[in-house]
């Protein structure tokens, strides 16, 4: 296994040959085989460990084996220990993926600490096989199925070309220690599950499985990545980027075929899963929306809006007597002038003894209405939007300055006719908002 793992190294991760890089260490066989692996071959690696603590004084034996591993090989090595039970009680998530959270940031940290680009985890291609049965009882689709990546822009994984019978051949023939975890055998966990009664099943009824398992994937693999560059192509065509907003054409995505497919391709990586409703978002009514765990998906006329879930605003700010300025929600600059001068949408003049104070600024809300300027009687702002064909993340996101509930300025677009500037006005009150 050492000469085909040179090799394998040499032509998939020339990298780990030039750079320092850091192996996660469990301890377990796998971490083991791979420390000692690059040990023979030479590389410059230092080692980082994890406990856990969920195991007892078994955890903290983990920890000393590795640590007495590292210092006989002389090998830098980084430790460290978690609260993991209380991290799952705080934001309650399962305990592997606690685990999964806690160690993967202590990765990122001291990787960067020490200006270290790759982090070399012991995943094999048994692991592999296990995530994919995984992710094909959950019904993932085919990125799910294309498996563990070898290589990311910050984590290598070059056992997962080998076998666990390989590893573990290796580790009886060269008499490699390693530490046994007893939770590895709990067939409470899905993984283990697979791993014990379905994988020796798979394996008894044809002896060649991992290996064909592996090339079907590769084959995924190739046709994920073909769909994915026809994907780019499609969304570089049609997606439209507004600022923070994506708007899609609903015609275009009509004539696609099998139009859930598509879908899933084209809006999955913000979330949206229930494609019978992403379906029917493209004929229903102006105002229709989904919602993803991060992102909203909005029917807009002939359009799709694209927009990601922010923290809720506070509804309204007080903008006080002598106040020259506010600078959040908006930016607007307040004086008092002699005569009008520039004008603009972005600017408005008000009679200052118009204004009762405190001033606000809200968002509309069903049933708003103002006097457009330069124009008779009201207008509902529904309606004044519908006008101005604005979308309905752009009326979410207008702003209103009122005075004693009455609407001043539709902020940015229009005032009203009774806050207007007339021939004898002597004081003047300048708004000027910064674009």
């Amino acid at each position: 296994m050492l000469e085909s793992f040179k090799v394998h190294i040499e032509k998939k991760f020339p990298e780990l040959l030039e750079k320092p890089f850091i192996l996660a260490c469990s301890g377990g066989i796998d971490s083991m085989v791979l420390f000692d692996l690059f040990l023979r071959i030479g590389l410059d690696f230092k080692v980082a460990h994890c406990n856990f603590r969920l195991r007892g004084n078994q955890s903290d034996a983990d920890a000393e084996f590795v640590s007495d591993s590292v210092e006989q090989n002389k090998i830098p090595y980084y430790t460290t220990h978690f609260d993991t039970v209380g991290y799952v009680n705080k934001y309650k998530v399962s305990v592997q993926l606690a685990a999964r959270e806690l160690r993967y940031a202590w990765f990122t940290e001291i990787m960067q600490q020490n200006n270290i680009q790759y982090l070399v985890t012991a995943h094999h291609a048994d692991d592999n096989l296990e995530t994919f049965l995984i992710n094909l009882s959950r019904g993932t689709g085919i990125q799910g199925l294309t498996g563990i990546p070898e290589k990311t822009d910050t984590i290598a994984r070059p056992l997962l070309a080998f076998s666990r019978m390989q590893i573990e051949e290796y580790a009886h023939t060269e008499t490699i220690e390693w530490r046994e975890d007893g939770s590895n055998n709990d067939t409470k966990y899905l993984r283990n599950r697979i791993r014990h009664k379905i994988l020796p099943e798979l394996k008894n009824l044809n002896p060649n499985f991992l290996h064909n398992f592996q090339k079907t994937q590769e084959y995924l693999n190739q046709s994920a990545t073909i769909a994915e560059h026809h994907l780019f192509e499609l969304r570089t065509s049609i997606f439209i980027e507004d600022n923070d907003i994506l708007k899609v054409p609903v015609a275009p995505l009509l004539k696609l075929n099998p139009i859930q497919g598509y879908l899933y391709g084209l809006f999955g990586n913000y979330g949206f899963k229930e494609w019978n409703d992403v379906e029917n978002l493209l004929t229903a009514t102006s105002g229709k929306e989904l919602r993803s765990a991060t992102h909203r998906l909005i029917k807009d006329r002939d359009f799709l809006l694209v927009k990601e879930i922010e923290l809720e605003t506070p509804a309204i700010y007080e903008i006080r007597q002598n106040q020259d300025s506010i600078i959040h929600p908006l930016t607007i600059y307040i004086s008092e002038v002699d005569a009008i001068g520039e004008i603009g949408t972005h600017i408005l003049y008000v009679p200052k003894n118009a204004l009762k104070y405190p001033l606000t600024l809200r968002k509309w809300t069903i049933g708003d209405y103002f006097y457009p300027f330069g124009m008779q009687g009201t207008k509902k702002l529904s309606k004044y939007f519908k006008d101005k064909k604005m979308d309905a993340i752009a009326k979410e996101n207008q702003w209103l300055l009122c005075s004693e509930g009455a609407i001043v300025w539709v902020v940015g677009k229009r005032g009203d006719e009774r806050f207007k500037v007339g021939k004898h006005t002597e004081k003047i009150i300048k708004f000027e908002l910064k674009l």
